[in-house]
């Protein structure tokens, strides 16, 4: 697993020169690219979503694409449109802007549910089906979407089809003192992005994407999964709980962080560091506890102190 961490602290090195003091949250973007999955951030505007999906881009030399999600945008101006050749007298269909390999989705609960759900055909297959042709989307794909938590006047929320679709869910959070200071000193006559160079291409990312499956996961933290999400549609305060995508999400996930870490095997603390991203947003609260003002991570971390930590081993030579 060598090659996945080299790969990743390369990347996520080289994303700092643009995002000052998130390393966590560039190493968690990081494990979403090694599970080819998506993500889903949710934070107050400014804090530096759409820099980190230019930042990745840049790094894996991917193209990027980014579109504004508002309510007159139409599922067509997302995966593209037939248009009518009068030369050929032919129609020539014109990708969107999901063929990308980084797809940009800002405020993606701006739009109405009918242009939110064009993306569930590209999140899910990598694909798009335009006029009855159906088309495949470079490889690597990944969804970065956005939404505010603080503004909901003019929204439409994310049905539960499409959350679920999302491998994580994160935050970026405002920058320390220390931090924020450097971001001054770092901006200076031009801002880092525009300098920030390529240093990996998307090829040796889809290779790795490969490998990550063979990181071993001994019987003990595979149950341990499986445990944590069946505990989640048990609780008390939700209504509905994890399915087993999520399942399938916090399994992949806890490979891709093991990989990314150095080790060749699975730890049930990596599982518990991602089981608040993976899992939160597939979860459905009762109204009761919503009036509590109850959230999802805190049943997670709830669910997370009730089921018990397995002792797992590393694999046998």
């Amino acid at each position: 697993m060598g090659d996945v961490g080299e790969f990743a602290a390369r990347v996520a090195a080289n994303v700092e020169r643009v995002i000052v003091g998130k390393r966590e949250t560039i190493e968690l973007a990081m494990v979403a690219l090694l599970c080819d999955g998506h993500l889903l951030l949710e934070d107050v505007p400014g804090v530096g979503k759409t820099m980190l999906a230019r930042a990745l881009a840049t790094s894996i030399g991917g193209s990027f694409r980014r579109v504004q999600f508002t309510p007159d945008l139409l599922p067509n101006d997302v995966t593209g449109v037939s248009v009518f050749n009068q030369r050929t007298t032919d129609f020539e269909f014109r990708p969107g802007p999901a063929f990308a390999n980084v797809l940009l989705a800002d405020e993606v609960n701006r739009a109405t549910p009918r242009t939110q759900s064009a993306l569930l055909e590209c999140m899910g297959e990598r694909q798009v089906s335009v006029d009855g042709v159906t088309r495949q989307l470079p490889r690597p794909f990944l969804v970065l979407a956005t939404q505010n938590p603080v503004e909901y006047e003019g929204t439409f929320p994310l049905p539960e089809a499409q959350l679920d679709r999302f491998l994580l869910r994160l935050r970026m959070g405002y920058p320390s003192f220390d931090d924020e200071r450097r971001i001054t000193e770092a901006v200076g006559y031009v801002h880092p992005i525009e300098s920030l160079e390529q240093v990996a291409q998307p090829e040796e990312l889809v290779a790795l994407q490969a490998s990550v499956p063979g990181v071993f996961v001994d019987d003990s933290v595979r149950d341990y999964v499986v445990r944590l999400v069946r505990a989640t549609r048990e609780h008390s305060d939700v209504a509905l709980g994890a399915s087993p995508r999520g399942t399938l999400g916090l399994f992949r996930a806890s490979q891709a962080l093991a990989a990314l870490r150095g080790r060749d095997y699975v730890l049930p603390d990596d599982v518990k560091e991602l089981a608040p991203r993976a899992l939160a947003h597939r979860l459905i609260l009762r109204p009761e506890a919503q009036l509590r003002a109850r959230s999802d991570e805190a049943v997670v971390q709830s669910v997370l102190q009730t089921v018990d930590v397995p002792i797992a081993a590393a694999p046998r030579s």
